[in-house]
């Protein structure tokens, strides 16, 4: 729990310190703006406080790990991907996005905060502990931290533990450690199919480079 608060404090920082032009330069996520980026962490947020409200009465169904689904990589065919560039413009103005994420965010942050990680949560049509759920999400939101400064090189990138967090998360969906010799950023780069390996890094993962990347759904 306290590390997705501050994985998620440290991104909505990362994204209140942006300047008005950098909104308009690419992002980690292919095809996106970082004005997309920052729209879809909006919807996000809004998922975070919708799921945190909505309560279970059955078993969990999935964990932190199995909530993810290894899917293909995405075709721009997916409504809501289409959605997000045309919503992200309707903004129009920078400061309205920033003003939208940090107003939902501040509140998912404190739901997450004043959550119960026994509480049992449905989303997705699924089941699964509070706990779980925001520790799934501490992947998300280090991933897309990387995502939105992949073309930003001086602004800051997410803590050192979240990322450590996430590398261990992203090691136990694939079932296979990624190589010691990996810095965590490297590791969920590769893994996840937002940097092609070199020639190097791909020797040191061996086999496992067959099975990458991994695209969670």
């Amino acid at each position: 729990m306290d590390l997705f608060s501050r994985s998620w404090t440290a991104l909505r920082t990362a994204v209140a310190d942006l300047a008005d032009e950098d909104f308009e330069r690419p992002s980690g996520c292919t095809g996106w703006l970082v004005r997309d980026l920052v729209c879809h962490l909006v919807i996000d947020a809004q998922d975070v406080l919708i799921t945190l409200v909505t309560p279970a009465e059955t078993e969990p169904t999935v964990d932190a790990v199995t909530y993810w689904q290894l899917a293909g990589p995405p075709t721009g065919d997916d409504p809501l991907d289409a959605l997000i560039p045309r919503l992200a413009a309707a903004y129009g103005e920078p400061w309205l996005l920033r003003f939208h994420l940090d107003d939902v965010g501040s509140a998912a942050g404190r739901a997450a905060e004043l959550a119960d990680p026994a509480a049992r949560v449905s989303t997705r049509d699924e089941v699964l502990t509070a706990g779980d759920y925001l520790c799934a999400y501490l992947l998300e939101w280090t991933l897309h931290h990387l995502d939105l400064i992949a073309h930003l090189p001086s602004a800051a990138g997410p803590p050192a533990e979240t990322l450590a967090a996430a590398r261990a998360s992203l090691e136990k969906i694939a079932g296979h450690p990624f190589p010691a010799s990996f810095s965590d950023e490297d590791a969920l780069l590769i893994g996840t199919g937002r940097r092609t390996p070199t020639d190097a890094e791909k020797a040191a993962l061996g086999d496992f480079a067959t099975r990458l990347p991994l695209i969670l759904g």
